[in-house]
């Protein structure tokens, strides 16, 4: 549940707020003057912020900077009347999320404020578990041990406190989102905005006009001046989420931004100055993208300053019992049931599903599978009916004597891909790292997987992850199991 502040002195327009969100999870507080406004930051520390343009003989803009002058991340919403839009707009120069203009359409109100209170959550809480740190109710986390994750976290590490840009990839539910939150949290710009644009399945125009703002009449529907989040991201960063979904004008406008800092807002001619960080996702391929005309190459080379790469569930297998954990603690929380563990069976039944939807995908199963227990353990009656299909393997298994892959041939590889530059080769010498390894434990134990698992150091879920990857990306590799 967060908090809505409402600043206004007219009465009508406080308890209209109240109505608007009467039905929600919304703490509504009110103040009717600067001063109330104040004390209430200072006591309630309020998520987002409904502000008076005109408080009684109070200048909003006073007001507006004394309540950042208290709170940086607070988050504004100024409402206006018609014959004061420019001082709105000016405000959102100097870091206010939005206005609206009186009289308030209830729709759009509360579309704007649970944006805004979305951007007060990604600006406060963390996004990576600190080792051994304490898992909140209201924590969105990058959650990992695996190497694949720890090489993730150490990249956000070298990149935040840079300036440049980041490209993230990674299929859909990776946690592309939660990667840039964690850039964002550990770079110098934490103290200023972190906004995010959605480019995917919208028209070019509504991309245009989010992101670099429109003049009134630049197109119809642009019935007045709009301040893009280009300019509202001022001194801090701006996600750009499914960049690949920019038209061509887009892409010229943010190139020339990322060039020269540069950049005109959608039928206006004024030349407007930016100081913002870009980050941006892709779940396509953007060099085929590129191949086929549909986006541009000095775009492309400009915006991967660095990238990072988000691997699949099915790539880091030995984080699904950590990741199902977590999961646990949080929707136990949310749905107010009380499982307090999760069966050896059930988790090796998740270790063997191929997660296409990722780590979003394993969270709605975790909180289906709630709905549906009874009883303090979820067992795998509980899961979907896919993962009652699977078979669970046998306990011992077989292996041939012969290892493919050698130290050798693991060493030349590397050798022969640095010296190439070729990309992802970290997470291919990782695999055949595996290789080497797994088969040697699974040789040396004679094929048992459990005693395999413990020489190793390893669970048992997690080494039938490594042995599934093995099948999966090895098809010649000698019988494991």
């Amino acid at each position: 549940m967060f908090k809505l502040l409402i600043v206004d002195d007219e009465p009508g327009i406080r308890f209209s707020v109240q109505q608007v969100f009467a039905q929600d999870e919304i703490t509504v507080l009110e103040a009717d003057s600067a001063e109330s406004a104040v004390r209430q930051l200072r006591d309630e520390s309020p998520d987002v912020i409904l502000l008076d343009i005109r408080l009684g003989n109070a200048d909003g803009l006073k007001v507006f900077d004394q309540l950042r002058s208290i709170d940086p991340k607070c988050v504004v919403i100024f409402i206006t009347g018609h014959g004061t839009a420019e001082t709105a707009i000016e405000a959102m120069r100097r870091g206010a999320y939005d206005y609206l203009v009186k009289p308030l359409d209830a729709g759009h109100l509360r579309e704007i404020v649970k944006q805004g209170a979305e951007v007060a959550r990604v600006m406060r809480r963390p996004a990576i578990m600190e080792e051994g740190g304490p898992v909140t109710e209201q924590a969105d986390l990058l959650v990992g041990s695996s190497a694949a994750m720890r090489s993730v976290f150490k990249q956000i590490g070298r990149v935040a406190g840079q300036q440049g840009c980041v490209l993230l990839l990674g299929e859909v539910g990776t946690g592309k989102e939660l990667a840039a939150r964690a850039i964002y949290q550990h770079s110098d710009r934490r103290g200023g905005p972190f906004l995010l644009v959605n480019c995917a399945g919208r028209s070019p125009q509504h991309i245009d006009g989010e992101l670099f703002g429109h003049e009134a009449g630049a197109y119809p529907g642009a019935d007045r001046r709009r301040i893009g989040k280009v300019e509202q991201a001022m001194g801090g960063i701006l996600l750009i989420d499914e960049v690949g979904e920019l038209s061509h004008d887009a892409q010229a406008r943010l190139l020339r931004l990322l060039e020269d800092k540069q950049f005109e807002r959608v039928g206006g001619g004024e030349t407007q100055v930016a100081d913002v960080r870009i980050l941006a996702t892709s779940t396509q391929d953007l060099e085929q993208l590129m191949e086929h005309q549909r986006f541009r190459k000095d775009l492309y080379f400009r915006l991967r300053g660095f990238t990072i790469a988000l691997p699949p569930l099915r790539d880091r297998a030995q984080d699904i019992a950590e990741l199902a954990h977590y999961f646990l603690f949080r929707k136990n929380r949310q749905l107010g049931t009380a499982v307090t563990s999760i069966s050896e069976e059930s988790l090796e039944r998740m270790q063997q599903y191929n997660w296409p939807g990722n780590v979003r995908e394993l969270q709605n199963v975790i909180r289906e599978s709630l709905i549906r227990s009874s009883g303090p353990v979820l067992i795998p009656e509980y899961l979907p009916s896919e993962f009652l299909r699977q078979p669970v393997p046998e306990e011992s298994s077989e292996v041939d004597s012969n290892v493919v892959a050698t130290w050798e041939s693991l060493a030349r590889e590397v050798d022969a891909g640095l010296l190439s530059q070729e990309r992802g080769l970290y997470r291919r010498a990782l695999r055949q790292f595996d290789r080497i390894v797994v088969t040697g434990a699974m040789k040396r134990t004679h094929g048992n997987q459990a005693s395999a698992a413990e020489l190793l150091g390893l669970s048992r879920p997690t080494l039938r992850g490594k042995i599934r990857s093995m099948k999966r990306d090895f098809p010649d590799q000698d019988r494991l199991d």
